[in-house]
C-alpha cells in the first residue's frame, strides 16, 4: 500500500483551481469582488474570445503593498480575514484567500498594483503557478489583474470549455450581477476590443433599467421592508412579466448574488397564486442582515448560503413580497406607494351593486363621484326606435336607459371628467369580454377570469375571520354520489360547513346539498360540491384546509365566478370593474393569467395608421 504523503502546493493549488475556477467568468468573478473589496469606485473589464485567451481587470482601488504582492498570489493568504470570529462576521465579497492563486496556477497571470502613496506600481508575474521577482511598473493608483489563456496547462479541463460565444455569455452574466448589487460604482465592459457596457455611477433604479430593460422597469413594483434587523429592498416585477426561465432572477444576500433553495421557495410562494403554471417571476432583490445570520462559507464559489435562521428569513421574504404583490389592483399603475393599506373584504362593493350603491366606508369619498356619461347620439333622444331597428333582442331596460337625457358632469374649463382606473363600461364582446372606454383608449376585461379572483380574495378573506357568509338553498339539489363522496359527507360533513359548504347524505348514494357560499349562490351546486368533495377525499380536510387551502378555494372560485355567455347588464359590468379596482392582485386570475389589457389612444391610431 503506497504511503501516505503531502501533494505539492502547485498541485494542491490546481485542485483547488477545480472548484474556485470552473470556467472564465469564475475568474472574473473572483477578480471583481477583489476589486470592489478594494474600495474601487471605478473597474474595467477588457475580455478577448469569451474570457478563454484574456481576462484584464482595472480599478482604482487602495492597491497593494510591493512587498504583499507574492502572498496575493499565495493560497489562503488574504487580508480580509484573522481569525474565526472575523470569519463568521465576514462582510466582504473576498475572503478565502484562493481565488487568485487557484487563477495563477492555470494560467498565465500578471499582478500590478500602485497604493495611493506610493512613487509607482510594482508587478509580480506567475506563469503555471511559478512566481518570478517582483519589479517596478507604470500604472495608476489602484490594481490590475491580467489572466491571459486560461488552462493553457491543463488541456484535459480545457477541452471541457464551451465556446467562446457560451463562454463570453458566462462573463457577461456575472459581470451584470456585480454591477446591478453596485450602482454606486462605473463599470466599464469590452469584449475583443468592442465596449459592451458603459455604466456611469448612478442610483440603484437607474442601474436596474439599465441592465434589465425598459420593460421590467415598467412592470416593476418598488420594495422596501424593515422588520427584525432585516432589510429587503428592490423591484418586483409584476405577474404579467414572468418568464418562462430564471434568466430574470436576481437576489442579493448583503451584495453578494447567491441562489439560495430557502429565498426561491419563498419568493415562489409569494408569487403562487398570480403566477401561471410553469412561469417564473422576474425580481431584483437585496437582502441586508447581520453577516453573523448568514454563514457564506458554504461554498468555494461563495454562491450558496445558509442562514441561521432560515425559517424567519423565509416568513420575512414571504410576507414583503406577499405584501407588494397584494397592493396591486387591476388598473393600476405598476408603481404602487408601499404604505397604502390595501382594501379588505368589507371595503368592496358587492358583484351585483347598483351603480348608487353606498360609498365604501373604508375608502376616501372622491372630490366627484364617478359617473358614467350618455352616448351624445340622435338615438338618446328618439325613444331608442334607432336601437330596436338595429339590434334587436336588447334589453328594455338597456334601451330605456340609452333613451334617458344625457347626464354631463360638470367640467371646469381645460379639465377631463373624472374617471375610474378601469373606466366605464361599453358593451360585452361574445358574452366573454368587456369592453370599456377608459382615461386613455380601450380596456378590455375577461369577465370570468376577473370575477374568478374576486370571489376567490372573497373567500380566503372569509376562512381566514371565520365568517363565511352562506346562502340556504330554497330547494336542496340531490346528487348521485359514489361511496367515497358518501364517506366523506359522513366523515367531515361538519368540518365542511366552515368553507360554507352544507351537505346531508340521503341515502348511501344519494348526497343532497343544502347551502353554499353566498358569493358562489349562482353557481352549479352539484359541481362545487364533487369538486370540493374530490379535494378533500385525495389530500385529506386538514391538509385542504391548511397547506392546500388556497388550491381548494381557487376550485371553489372558478365554480362560482360567472361563466361566459352569460349577459351582463352595464350596471352590472360596472360593478364589476368596481370590484376589479377595489381587490387584491385583480390582475391575474388564480391560475396566473392576465385578467384585463389597455389599448391607448396611440395603440388604436397605429392599428388605423391616423396620422401617417
Amino acid at each position: 500500500m503506497s504511503r501516505i504523503r503531502k501533494l505539492p502546493d502547485h498541485l494542491v493549488n490546481q485542485i483547488a483551481a477545480g472548484e474556485v475556477v470552473e470556467r472564465p467568468a469564475s475568474a472574473l468573478k473572483e477578480i471583481l469582488e477583489n476589486s470592489l473589496d478594494a474600495g474601487a469606485d471605478k473597474i474595467s473589464v477588457d475580455l478577448a474570445q469569451g474570457g478563454i485567451k484574456l481576462i484584464r481587470v482595472t480599478d482604482n482601488g487602495a492597491g497593494i503593498a510591493g512587498a504583499d504582492l507574492p502572498l496575493a498570489l499565495d493560497r489562503h493568504a488574504t487580508s480580509k480575514i484573522g481569525s474565526l470570529d472575523e470569519l463568521e462576521h465576514v462582510a466582504t465579497l473576498g475572503f478565502r484567500g484562493e481565488g487568485l492563486a487557484s487563477i495563477a496556477s492555470v494560467s498565465r497571470l500578471t499582478l500590478t498594483s500602485r497604493q495611493q502613496e506610493d512613487a509607482h506600481a510594482q508587478q509580480i508575474v506567475a506563469i503555471d503557478g511559478t512566481l518570478h521577482p517582483v519589479e517596478p511598473a507604470a500604472h495608476a493608483p489602484g490594481t490590475t489583474v491580467e489572466v491571459v489563456d486560461i488552462y493553457f496547462n491543463t488541456p484535459a479541463r480545457r477541452k471541457f470549455l464551451k465556446s467562446e460565444a457560451t463562454e463570453y455569455a458566462h462573463c457577461a452574466a456575472t459581470f451584470e450581477r456585480i454591477a446591478l448589487a453596485h450602482p454606486q460604482v462605473e463599470f466599464t465592459l469590452r469584449h475583443n476590443g468592442k465596449v459592451v457596457w458603459r455604466l456611469p455611477g448612478q442610483d440603484l433604479a437607474a442601474r436596474v433599467g439599465a441592465l434589465l430593460g425598459r420593460d421590467f422597469v415598467e412592470a416593476a413594483l418598488p420594495l422596501e421592508s424593515v422588520a427584525a434587523g432585516l432589510e429587503l429592498t428592490g423591484f418586483v416585477a409584476s405577474p404579467t412579466y414572468s418568464k418562462a426561465s430564471r434568466e430574470t432572477q436576481y437576489f442579493y444576500v448583503n451584495g453578494r448574488f447567491v441562489r439560495d433553495k430557502t429565498a426561491q421557495h419563498a419568493l415562489r410562494q409569494a408569487y403562487r397564486d398570480v403566477l401561471h403554471h410553469d412561469r417564473h417571476p422576474a425580481y431584483a432583490l437585496f437582502l441586508r442582515l447581520d453577516p453573523a445570520g448568514v454563514d457564506v462559507n458554504v461554498h468555494p464559489t461563495k454562491t450558496e448560503v445558509r442562514f441561521r435562521e432560515s425559517q424567519g428569513i423565509h416568513q420575512f421574504l414571504f410576507h414583503s413580497i406577499n405584501k407588494v404583490l397584494a397592493a396591486t389592483r387591476a388598473g393600476a399603475m405598476p408603481a404602487v406607494a408601499l404604505d397604502e393599506a390595501p382594501a379588505t373584504a368589507s371595503d368592496r362593493l358587492p358583484f351585483a351593486a347598483a351603480d348608487n350603491a353606498a360609498p365604501r366606508s373604508a375608502a376616501p369619498a372622491p372630490a366627484r363621484p364617478y359617473q358614467q356619461q350618455r352616448m351624445p347620439l340622435q338615438a338618446a333622444h328618439d325613444g331608442g326606435a334607432l336601437y330596436a331597428r338595429l339590434f334587436e333582442g336588447v334589453r328594455e331596460d338597456e334601451a330605456a336607459r340609452a333613451a334617458a337625457p344625457r347626464t354631463i358632469l360638470p367640467v371646469a374649463a381645460g379639465e377631463t371628467p373624472d374617471l375610474p382606473p378601469l373606466g366605464f363600461a361599453l358593451a360585452q364582446l361574445h358574452g366573454v369580454y368587456i369592453l370599456s372606454q377608459g382615461a386613455d383608449g380601450l380596456i378590455l376585461v375577461d369577465m370570468h377570469a376577473a370575477h374568478e379572483r374576486i370571489v376567490y380574495e372573497r373567500l380566503k378573506d372569509a376562512i381566514d375571520h371565520d365568517a363565511m357568509p352562506t346562502q340556504a338553498l330554497l330547494l336542496p339539489v340531490a346528487f348521485a354520489a359514489d361511496r367515497f363522496e358518501a364517506a366523506t359527507v359522513q366523515e367531515h360533513g361538519t368540518e365542511l360547513q366552515r368553507l360554507g359548504l352544507e351537505l346531508a347524505l340521503l341515502s348511501p348514494t344519494q348526497i343532497a346539498v343544502r347551502a353554499v357560499p353566498l358569493w358562489l349562490k349562482d353557481g352549479n351546486a352539484v359541481e362545487l360540491a364533487r369538486a370540493v368533495l374530490n379535494d378533500v377525499r385525495e389530500v385529506g380536510l386538514t391538509r385542504a384546509l391548511t397547506e392546500r387551502r388556497n388550491e381548494l378555494l381557487a376550485t371553489m372560485a372558478c365554480h362560482g365566478a360567472v361563466r361566459a355567455n352569460r349577459q351582463l347588464t352595464l350596471p352590472e359590468m360596472n360593478a364589476l370593474l368596481r370590484d376589479m379596482e377595489a381587490t387584491e392582485r385583480s390582475g391575474q386570475c388564480n391560475h396566473g393569467r392576465p385578467t384585463w389589457t389597455r389599448l391607448s389612444m396611440q395603440d388604436l391610431d397605429n392599428l388605423f395608421m391616423r396620422g401617417r
